[in-house]
């Protein structure tokens, strides 16, 4: 059977490359040891030269390989490099790669020392080059370098499977059933015979298999197709219910190998058509946020469990049901995630409004089957993205893109972001930008006055506001609130239209870009949320979309200060709730029940509470100032409360991490945040309190450990090294210190 080794560990970067590197018996240089994931440089928060990573760097390490892998096939598999790699084992260059967001494998079992140590060495060029999408001209995101994905040492035998491809078909009738394409690699020496098994499980229970005998001719990737049918008992993948199921293909030839390929799979359909979007024949509006997969510091270079977590912000935290992977394909951990909770994504290739000459589309048509011959058993992936975002029209180039989607994969819709309007249609389904909304009464546009045809076409809107209303969390409270209301308004206009299958908004986080673009300090604040995951108002817009037995929602926008807006006071008043009614009492007094705006808000089902003048019981400018009190009521029942305090102080430095135990793998990581809050636990926006973070035990901060509180709070994440042990965190700052917390890293 097959033998996959991650290596994660025993690494050694350096910041440049000479030929020197490539010899066992170099010296002389200084060598920084690391684990992967890697960024070839931390770079700070903002104000930083993109240049400053775009460089050629060298990462090496010695193989040990298993004497009992000698007649094995050995391949190097990278699930990530920025951006173009040349991998050398003893000297010997055993592949090469270009482009920084799509998988490669290097064979390397004829290089291989059986004898003793093996020298691996990648050469990393992490330069914009203009002959690699999405490079070429300026773009509005950061490729920050080195090997940001993981590495894995796979052995197999002679013959094995390549790729499997799981086609789940009749999803909606009782008798279901998954064809399977199943692609296995034979070595040029000689023909093979033998048996291919195919086997559904769940919970380690096997549902159904099939087998049949296989002759392979010498030489190349075959294909054989098997099926499993009459799958009745099997249940469907949702948003509520993602239920998952485990695809096991077994090989055995007469050469003797054997091999096995496993993978998860999920029974849906998913189809956006004229009159919106379906999932398992029930229309569901498609509401959700892009995602950068960017972090501060490290840039692309998160494992495994941050992944994870940004999906799960999304889903429950935001409560979307689609994110798109804008403008790249993403991590497999991030889409592994997907799957298992039941979040719907767009997903595409490589790039940003420019297209290159020839030889750079025929790489970006490289990138399409990279993508998806890697992804095609996600079940959260509904659409594939096959043209660049935003570029011109290109009707030889596109064709192609589409060509060869549909014949990879003939299952899922093909989509083409764009933003000019009246642009050619070849995709299956047609995806704009859309940033009309500036604030005034128009809001989004009818899909045939964009697309320039007389009758409707299966249509979403995969980008609104952004950088129309670029805002920080520590904005004034007025435009934290329009930023809000805006995102509110485009899910209400989406809402009302039947045409418009739904909206992906710009964007879920705030991200690094180039000097060009953003707010001049190499960010672009349009997410909901910022860089370091911490909800911006804007963020509840989206977070009260959801049942409040499930989660009830209370958010004013307001920090409760007479002072802070234009005029004085916190009219008008936005509320985002879930709740059916809120009760407003100052000072004790009750101010009366307030009720959600379905005049202005009619698309979405819980329309925020919009509060335009004062009750008398708030006073005049001048006045006495008082403590309030918001109660948000469900079904005649009070279910959640909002406190404000009049005279707010900062009293405690809260601390929190997102997970309390981790692996001691040297590379695992989890975020926590530190916020500085009043008397009643609500966060003072304006305080920029120096801490430092203090870590003790087997773990470390990725990033500087002295920072600055942003809008009253930050995060760090949480490194473990290669020891088991407690992690003990806290932070101080210069009149307040936070309580420690433990981590378990095991």
């Amino acid at each position: 059977m097959r033998s996959v080794i991650n290596l994660k560990q025993g690494w050694y970067y350096c910041d440049s490359f000479s030929d020197d590197f490539l010899r066992h018996d170099f010296a002389g240089y200084a060598w920084q040891e690391v684990t992967l994931p890697h960024a070839n440089k931390e770079i700070p928060y903002n104000y930083f030269d993109e240049r400053d990573y775009q460089f050629v760097s060298t990462y090496k390490r010695n193989l040990s390989i298993d004497p009992a892998h000698r007649n094995k096939r050995l391949f190097l598999d990278f699930d990530g490099v920025m951006a173009a790699a040349e991998v050398y084992l003893n000297q010997v260059l055993v592949g090469t790669h270009r482009g920084g967001y799509t998988p490669f494998s290097c064979e390397i079992t004829d290089a291989v020392n059986f004898g003793g140590d093996n020298q691996l060495v990648v050469v990393v060029d992490s330069t914009e080059r203009p002959d690699i999408p999405p490079f070429g001209n300026v773009m509005d995101y950061l490729c920050y370098g080195g090997i940001y994905r993981e590495v894995y040492l796979r052995a197999v035998d002679p013959v094995f499977i390549e790729n499997a491809f799981a086609k789940p078909k009749n999803v909606l009738a009782e008798s279901r059933e998954v064809e399977v394409d199943v692609y296995i690699n034979n070595p040029p020496s000689r023909a093979a015979a033998g048996q291919l098994c195919v086997s559904l499980s769940r919970d380690d229970q096997v549902i159904a298999q099939t087998s049949q005998a296989v002759e392979l001719d010498q030489g190349g990737i075959q294909v054989r197709t098997l099926y499993l049918t009459n799958l009745s008992e099997v249940e469907l993948w949702d948003l509520d219910t993602p239920n998952l199921y485990q695809l096991n293909v077994e090989l055995k030839t007469d050469l003797p190998t054997e091999d096995c390929f496993t993978t998860k799979i999920g029974f849906r359909e998913a189809v956006v058509r004229p009159d919106g979007f379906y999932l398992n024949g029930r229309r569901v509006k498609i509401r959700g946020l892009n995602r950068h997969q960017a972090w501060p510091y490290v840039g692309y270079a998160m494992p495994k469990r941050a992944q994870q977590h940004d999906a799960d912000i999304l889903k429950y935290e935001l409560h979307l049901n689609t994110v798109r992977t804008s403008h790249y394909p993403q991590s497999r951990h991030f889409l592994d995630r997907c799957d298992e909770i039941g979040l719907l994504v767009i997903e595409e290739i490589p790039g940003w409004q420019h297209i290159g000459d020839d030889q750079w589309k025929q790489l970006a048509c490289q990138h399409v089957r990279e993508m998806i011959q890697r992804d095609w058993n996600h079940p959260a992936i509904f659409l594939w993205g096959v043209r660049i975002n935003e570029s011109r029209d290109d009707h030889d180039f596109y064709t192609e893109t589409n060509r060869i989607a549909r014949e990879l994969d003939p299952t899922r819709q093909t989509c083409g972001i764009r933003f000019h309007a009246r642009s050619e249609f070849l995709e299956d389904v047609y995806t704009m930008n859309d940033f009309t909304h500036s604030g005034g009464d128009l809001v989004l546009r009818d899909q045939r006055q964009v697309t320039g045809l007389d009758y409707y076409v299966p249509y979403i809107v995969t980008e609104y506001n952004g950088h129309m209303y670029p805002t920080k969390r520590f904005d004034q409270e007025e435009r934290l609130m329009e930023h809000g209301l805006r995102h509110m308004r485009v899910l209400s206009a989406a809402g009302l239209d039947p045409h418009i299958a739904g909206t992906v908004g710009w964007c879920a986080f705030d991200y690094n870009t180039h000097y060009q673009f953003g707010s001049g300090d190499r960010i672009c604040y349009h997410g909901v949320m910022d860089m370091f995951r911490i909800p911006k108002f804007a963020a509840d817009a989206y977070r009260s979309q959801v049942d409040p037995k499930k989660d009830p929602v209370l958010s004013p926008v307001t920090i409760w200060a007479r002072g802070e807006r234009s005029i004085g006071g916190v009219f008008p008043l936005v509320i985002f709730t879930n709740c059916d009614s809120v009760e407003i009492k100052v000072d004790g007094q009750n101010s009366g029940k307030f009720y959600p705006n379905r005049l202005q808000f009619p698309g979405v089902e819980y329309p925020p509470i919009v509060i335009r003048h004062a009750p008398p019981v708030f006073g005049q400018w001048g006045s006495q100032w008082y403590d309030g009190e918001f109660v948000g009521y469900v079904d005649g029942q009070p279910v959640i409360v909002k406190k404000f305090i009049k005279n707010p102080v900062a009293t405690t430095l809260e601390i929190e991490a997102d997970h309390n135990h981790l692996d001691a793998d040297g590379c695992d990581v989890t975020r926590v945040v530190f916020r500085m809050v009043d008397q009643v636990g609500n966060l003072v926006p304006y305080i920029n309190d120096f801490i430092t973070i203090e870590v003790e035990g087997p773990g470390e901060v990725v990033g500087p450990k002295q920072v600055a509180l942003i809008g009253g709070c930050i995060a760090a994440w949480i490194k473990t090294k290669p020891t088991p042990g407690v992690i003990r965190v806290r932070a101080v700052s210069s009149r307040l210190t936070s309580e420690q917390i433990e981590i378990t890293a095991r």
